[in-house]
């Protein structure tokens, strides 16, 4: 196997280099580059590695930058200290993350997963997708909701949140406490005003939080049926959808 670790920090660099040869000696290591425009030099004039250790903050810019300017294929392991929600969309996107200070451990499942995955295909880790995702401006989710509750008004916590549901023509949310309130926003609205790494719309009445899921059976056609805490009023509400499931599994990194 031929790597390249692309991390400005040079006792990184020497740790994860150490650690790669321990984990394998025969690996080897073709470039070690500290910066998006030496690594662009390097892929223009070298031919791509089996796999790259990429670090996200150089010393010159983010290091997606690299893909901007060259086109590269090589899978990539994210080594980074970048914001949880980040790591979260790494996952979704079958990219590994290690998150700084590596341990041998994670260093290893990581490559594991490389070995297994490397002769199915390797144009499958959506690089641009993830390149615009932390590119972009950051998109600013919802926090909390402002409930009418008689004469007052309450506050509720996006993480107090277990789901939100349609019923009765009317779309509501269920604290994980089991309070239940009328929200003044369609489902589709809450899509886009949801955290997509703590939120996913399992079929035309449910949108669940990732913590309400408390046990998962699979159901006929392919599809998922879920039990959320607290308990919903119909538990065949909760099946994801055929059109879905794949998604579905997928945001579970299933």
């Amino acid at each position: 196997m031929k790597v390249v670790i692309i991390e400005d920090e040079a006792f990184a660099t020497l740790r994860l280099k150490k650690m790669i040869q321990n984990y394998n000696p025969e690996i080897k290591i073709l470039a070690e580059l500290e910066s998006v425009a030496e690594s662009v030099k390097w892929f223009r004039f070298n031919a791509e590695p089996d796999l790259i250790f990429l670090d996200i903050h150089l010393e010159d810019d983010l290091s997606f930058a690299i893909f901007e300017q060259v086109n590269i294929s090589s899978p990539v392991i994210f080594t980074t200290a970048f914001d949880e929600y980040a790591i979260k969309a790494f996952k979704l996107k079958s990219i590994d993350y290690l998150l700084k200070p590596i341990v041998h451990e994670e260093l290893a499942a990581a490559l594991k997963k490389y070995e297994h995955f490397s002769g199915l295909h390797r144009d499958s880790r959506d690089l641009q997708s993830l390149y615009n995702l932390l590119t972009t401006k950051e998109r600013n989710y919802r926090e909390r909701f402002s409930i009418s509750v008689g004469t007052k008004i309450k506050l509720v916590e996006i993480a107090d949140i277990a789901y939100f549901f349609v019923m009765d023509k009317g779309v509501y949310l269920r604290t994980v406490q089991g309070s239940t309130y009328n929200v003044d926003f369609t489902l589709d609205k809450l899509e886009d005003m949801l955290n997509p790494s703590s939120f996913f719309r399992i079929n035309r009445k449910y949108i669940i939080n990732i913590v309400s899921i408390s046990n998962m059976a699979n159901y006929s056609r392919s599809r998922v049926k879920l039990e959320l805490k607290p308990k919903t009023d119909d538990e065949f509400d909760t099946i994801v959808s055929i059109d879905r499931s794949a998604e579905f599994k997928k945001w579970l990194n299933l």
